[in-house]
This record gives C-alpha cells, structure tokens and sequence, in this order.
C-alpha cells in the first residue's frame, strides 16, 4: 500500500512531465518541474510606479488604485502538472529554491505552500500543485518546460490536545477552505 509520493495530473499524463526528484542523497526537498513555459513579469512593468510615487508623495489613493494595486501586486501560480497523496496526518510543504531569489528575482509570497491530504484528486484540478511566485527582479523571467521551480517536502504534523474533530469536506482546489 503506497503511503506518499506524486503522480502526474491525467489531463498531462501524455506531455512528457517528471516527478518531483530529490537532487541528492540528503536532501529533504523533492523538486518540482514547470508543466510548461511561463513568462514571470516583473512587477516593475507594471503601473507600480505610478502608485508607488503617490504613496511616497503621501497623496490619498482612490478605490480606482487600489483596484489597480490588487491586479499588479499579486503572485502568478506556475504550475506543476503534479498531484501528490500522503496520509491523512501528513502535509507536503512547498517551499522556494534557494536560488530563485538571488539569481532569478523570484519569490514565494506566502513564504511556504501548504498542500493538504485531502487536495489530493479534488473534483477542480484533480490536485494540481502550483506555486506561488512574484518577480521583484528589473526584467521578466521566462520560466522554460521542465526548470526546476520550487520543492516539496513530506512532514508529518500534530494537533492539539482541544482538537474539535471537523466534519467538513474539501469542496474544490486551490484556496478553498477560506478568503
């Protein structure tokens, strides 16, 4: 009985994607593949500027640049065409490369990606995993098929003893159990 590993999404089963793979014999990490090419734009492209002057200049900012601000200060979702299963005490932790940020200008807002058992075949993208990223670097980064983009990592985790038991079930994917 398999107890945690990865699998390829069905819809991708047949465009020539890899598991996520340990690079070395202690490594903790599994990398992560691109599903395919993806441009990352710089946030610096964007109308950032213009909204950046208006804070520094300490003019008020209108609904019309805050509506703005949430278009171009958010992550992109690179994704995987992975799903992983584990036990149902267990969480896969996504976290960034160590490179990214120094050599690529790339981010993971949130810091770490959790990805609960129970994403796992959701009835929206059968589990997908994606990550999160923001280029803070001056110029886009293309992201090629097949570049390692992030890793994985299997941990068990506990709960407290005032544990309430939840009867609810996972209803869809990415970003489902609340705002």
């Amino acid at each position: 009985m398999a107890t945690r590993g990865f699998e390829i999404v069905s819809t991708y089963a047949d465009q020539d994607l890899h598991l996520p793979v340990r690079q070395t014999k202690q490594a903790a990490g599994y990398d992560f593949f691109a599903r395919e090419d993806f441009v990352l734009r710089s946030i610096w492209r964007y109308d950032f500027i213009r909204l950046f002057r208006l804070i520094r200049n300490e003019h008020p900012l209108t609904d019309q640049d805050f509506k703005r601000a949430s278009k171009i200060l958010k992550p992109l979702l690179v994704p995987t065409g992975i799903k992983a299963y584990m036990q149902p005490d267990e969480v896969l932790i996504l976290a960034n490369r160590s490179s990214n940020p120094l050599k690529r200008g790339l981010i993971l807002p949130n810091g770490v990606g959790v990805i609960d058992a129970d994403y796992y075949n959701n009835s929206d993208n059968e589990g997908e995993i994606f990550f999160q990223l923001v280029n803070y670097g001056p110029k886009d980064v293309i992201i090629k098929k097949g570049d390692r983009i992030g890793q994985g990592i299997f941990m068990p985790f506990l709960k407290a003893d005032n544990d309430q038991p939840v009867d609810q079930v996972r209803q869809s994917g990415f970003g489902s159990t609340g705002h």
